[in-house]
């Protein structure tokens, strides 16, 4: 069971994109041993590399995906088996995918892609990245153990939608019967993680610990308002 090996609480997303200051697996590992100091129950990372090195320096579980874009599809979150094969070997404990009703690579279709995970990797954990409520019920319809709000605001459907998507967050906490929920998304006060920990099992936070620079932008924004 999911939750037995994920507590409820405070996920950390430790990544850093090629064009980032902190892009490197060394130091992704080293935020995640900050946020493991700090009481986060799992890290979010993004990269076998950065994975594999967070594993070998924090105790807590960690959430596995592989940003990866193809010519052939828009989906870019753990695309394909090449990348679950990634995160897998990295060893990660719970694999993140993109979990919207659209085609993946090679016309491959979201169920077939969590049955063929499922039957070679049968014991891993899988977390489903939604932006919709329909997304999310259908992820927990096929069995994700995990459903995130993560790509709420990042689809051409949900783009001019205001984040953190509470809203979403309090109609899947409603709606979804098997799976655990985690809010993602545009968290970054107090009194959004407290209104998103209402109705989720966890809370995802990613810029606002971990990328320095997003965080020094929005003071600089709020001064540009002042002089």
């Amino acid at each position: 069971m999911i939750r037995e090996i994920l507590k409820p609480g405070l996920v950390v997303s430790c990544q850093a994109l090629k064009n980032e200051p902190l892009h490197s697996p060394k130091i992704m590992a080293q935020m995640a041993v900050a946020a493991e100091m700090g009481g986060a129950v799992a890290i979010r990372a993004n990269s076998g590399k950065d994975i594999r090195m967070i594993k070998k320096k924090v105790t807590i579980p960690v959430i596995g995906l592989v940003k990866k874009t193809y010519p052939d599809s828009d989906v870019y979150i753990t695309p394909t088996m090449k990348e679950v094969k990634e995160i897998v070997k990295a060893g990660a404990d719970i694999i993140a995918i993109d979990a919207i009703n659209r085609m993946r690579p090679n016309n491959v279709t979201l169920n077939d892609f969590y049955n063929t995970i499922k039957t070679k990797y049968p014991n891993k954990f899988l977390m489903a990245d939604v932006s919709t409520l329909e997304e999310g019920k259908n992820a927990d319809k096929l069995g994700f153990d995990i459903i995130s709000t993560t790509l709420s605001g990042y689809t051409s459907y949900t783009e001019d939608i205001d984040l953190p998507n509470v809203e979403l967050v309090r109609q899947l906490s409603r709606q979804i019967k098997h799976s655990i929920l985690t809010a993602e998304g545009g968290i970054w006060s107090l009194e959004d993680f407290r209104e998103c920990m209402k109705y989720s099992y966890s809370v995802v936070i990613g810029s606002a610990i971990t990328r320095p620079q997003l965080v020094t932008k929005r003071y600089v924004d709020e001064i540009k308002k002042i002089i």
